[in-house]
């Protein structure tokens, strides 16, 4: 699916995604990925939290991205993303991509971690 452009600032929007991979800024990723205002990169899944706890000063909420359906994320996850002061807000990841690309829009302090549809 393509989603429609928008323009932003400095981060880098969700432009697309689909079976398997996504299209982030103009950089293909194939599998997870993880969206943060440094950029977009390879996620290693729901144990890979390094990467967001490192900006976690430059976050307000992580969108969490479950894949094609929604479902809970592991407790440790959410503890680790909380305790770091980040909101945390779960959905299936066409929501999350979407979510993400208006927030963004809207200058806000977003970050987003999917897993492929």
């Amino acid at each position: 699916m393509r989603l429609n452009e928008v323009t932003y600032t400095d981060a880098v929007p969700v432009e697309g995604y689909g079976p398997g991979f996504f299209r982030i800024g103009g950089q293909v990723i194939e599998g997870p990925a993880l969206v943060l205002p440094s950029g977009a990169q390879p996620w290693g899944g729901y144990d890979d939290l390094d990467a967001v706890l490192a900006v976690a000063d430059q976050l307000d909420v992580l969108f969490v991205g479950t894949g094609g359906e929604i479902a809970h994320i592991p407790a440790p996850m959410r503890e680790a993303i909380e305790a770091a002061g980040i909101g945390i807000e779960t959905m299936n990841s066409p929501s999350a991509c979407r979510t993400y690309n208006v927030l963004l829009s809207e200058g806000r302090r977003i970050g987003a971690a999917l897993l492929p549809v």
